[in-house]
């Protein structure tokens, strides 16, 4: 058997079981070690065979066993290990041993003389078999001739003895693996965190520019600096009218709806009846009369020319329509502030005063259409401002859906506003109205009819961008009289103007004055006002550069010199 302590040594004779001991050991026969100067090879057994002694190996059937004769090797005849007998081995799975039968040795030469076999000893207790400890003490060894008794290396077997600090080594090595681990998973935390942190900043640094920039902090983010920004250049607008025809009371309530896409801003720009417009022979006439007479293009046409914009369509809208557009977008919602009687009396009132007030389509046209007795004619459009301002909240911001709802109305709508232009322009003044971008504002109209000082740069310049440019080839020049000649000339001048060619777009009285002007305001209507002075009777002097009325691109203030005459 192999022993990590003791090896198993090929070189190592091994030792023959002569017979077992009363305790079922086994019992080896001691090698005796050979005679020097017999010239013979070593026999690790002497030439014995094995020869039980009396007294020992126990023989269940009480057979003695024989002697036999020892025989000795021959002179010079090759070492055999095993000494010409049988061998036995020990059983391990029976308990019992087993012998291996014995070649015969050849005929000796020479009989050597017979040796005292030496006594045997007993295995000590342990495992079956295995060499006693004081022969596994010694490496072991074989003889290399008859005379030579030198060893080489190889045939030393050493015992491997177990390594004590093997425990220590083993211990240091997983130290340093399990060192190297932590510097590893440190540096790899240290990275986690330094990209973590990373992270973490430009986070802020995006929110914090991002609310920066929602709440106008960051320079040129705010609205109003947008908004000024673009209001320095050319800006785009869309602009509608839209006639509220009221079928049951008669009259009629004019708008402008106003879609500045440049400033992203929605108006609705309110028109008094009583604004004096020129219709298309130049003659002085009222924006109700107008609607009147004029149509949807005459009066377009004369709103622009008043205003200095142009009107991309008319939006006809008769108080049925209103009442079916109010309950096709299920009602609006609005402040009022004026209860409206009910159609009987006595009834309930169809609106009530107060804030957040639902309205239905027929609530919202008598809304709209209401004016108490007595009550100036900007009371009753500021309500129906409300009601449009309304609308437009309620109506989609998608085109195509702001057409179906359009569609459902089944109107018959003016050529220059198909449905679909229609139901692109009230969608985007939707898109507006949505978020707060949608304002109202009055036109400011004088009592006789003619616009005030405020509104060229509240509403014409700012809002409907009319600011009085040169006249494009082919236009008719606007001219307005302010007369303060103390003799009522407006008329008489009137006349002359629209006979020599020019378009008359309003007149006013003006403290009486010696001298006569005629006032423009842009350098390329010099030569403009120098020919309505000289068709007037007009001194050249007369022409000055000045502040015009409103839309009018030449303004002529009448003296106590201005003698009424024909053209010239």
């Amino acid at each position: 058997m192999n022993d990590q302590q003791h090896p198993y040594d090929p070189y190592y004779p091994q030792p023959q079981i002569i017979g077992y001991d009363e305790y079922g050991q086994p019992v080896y026969q001691q090698p005796q070690t050979p005679q020097q100067g017999q010239g013979q090879h070593y026999d690790p057994y002497g030439g014995q065979q094995q020869q039980p002694q009396q007294g020992y190996g126990y023989d269940p059937y009480g057979h003695q066993p024989q002697q036999q004769q020892p025989q000795q090797p021959q002179q010079g005849a090759p070492y055999d290990p095993y000494g010409q007998q049988g061998y036995a081995y020990p059983s391990y799975d029976t308990g019992q041993q087993w012998t291996a039968p014995a070649e015969p040795a050849p005929a000796p030469a020479t009989q050597a003389a017979p040796t005292t076999p030496a006594a045997p000893v007993a295995a000590p207790a342990g495992v079956p078999g295995q060499r006693p400890a004081s022969e596994r003490s010694a490496p072991a060894r074989q003889p290399v001739g008859d005379d030579d008794r030198e060893y080489r290396t190889e045939q030393f077997s050493f015992i491997e003895e177990p390594d004590e600090d093997s425990e220590d080594v083993i211990d240091w090595l997983k130290f340093t693996e399990s060192r190297s681990e932590r510097r590893e998973e440190a540096r790899r935390r240290g990275r986690n965190r330094l990209v973590a942190l990373v992270v973490v900043l430009v986070l802020a640094v995006a929110g914090g520019v991002g609310y920066l920039w929602s709440a106008g902090k960051l320079p040129g983010s705010s609205e109003a600096e947008q908004k000024g920004n673009a209001a320095t250049g050319p800006q785009k607008r869309d602009t509608i009218v839209v006639h509220l025809h009221d079928l049951k009371n008669g009259g009629t309530s004019t708008a402008l709806l106003v879609n500045n896409a440049t400033t992203r801003q929605g108006t609705t720009v309110l028109l008094p009846n009583s604004v004096v417009v020129a219709d298309e022979e130049g003659s002085v006439t009222t924006l109700g009369k107008s609607v009147e007479d004029d149509g949807a293009g005459g009066t377009r046409e004369a709103i622009g020319n008043l205003l200095g914009t142009r009107i991309t369509g008319t939006w006809r809208l008769d108080t049925p329509y209103l009442e079916n557009l109010v309950e096709t977008v299920s009602g609006i919602e609005t402040d009022t502030d004026t209860d409206v009687p009910g159609a009987k009396k006595g009834a309930d009132p169809l609106v009530r005063k107060g804030e957040k007030q639902t309205l239905n389509g027929r609530a919202a046209v008598a809304y709209a259409t209401y004016r108490a007795p007595g009550e100036a004619e900007a009371k009753q459009l500021q309500r129906f401002g409300q009601v449009m301002y309304g609308v437009l909240r309620k109506i989609s911001s998608d085109p195509e859906a702001a057409t179906v709802t359009i569609q459902t109305l089944q109107q018959i709508l003016d050529p220059s506003l198909p449905e679909k232009d229609l139901a692109a322009s009230l969608a985007r003044l939707a898109e507006h109205a949505k978020i707060g971008d949608h304002k109202t504002a009055l036109l400011p109209v004088g009592a006789d009819g003619t616009l005030t000082e405020d509104a060229g740069g509240s509403v014409v310049k700012d809002i409907l961008g009319g600011k009085v440019t040169a006249p494009e080839a082919g236009e008719v020049t606007r001219v307005s009289i302010r007369d303060g000649s103390g003799k009522d000339a407006t008329e008489t001048a009137r006349i002359v103007l629209i006979n020599g060619g020019y378009a008359f777009v309003g007149g006013a009285e003006a403290p009486t004055r010696e001298t006569s002007q005629v006032l423009y305001a842009d350098d390329a209507q010099k030569a403009t006002a120098a020919e309505v002075a000289k068709t007037l009777g007009l001194p050249a002097t007369a022409v000055t550069k000045g502040e015009p009325s409103n839309a009018a691109a030449v303004t002529v203030v009448l003296g106590q010199d201005y003698k009424p005459q024909g053209p010239r």
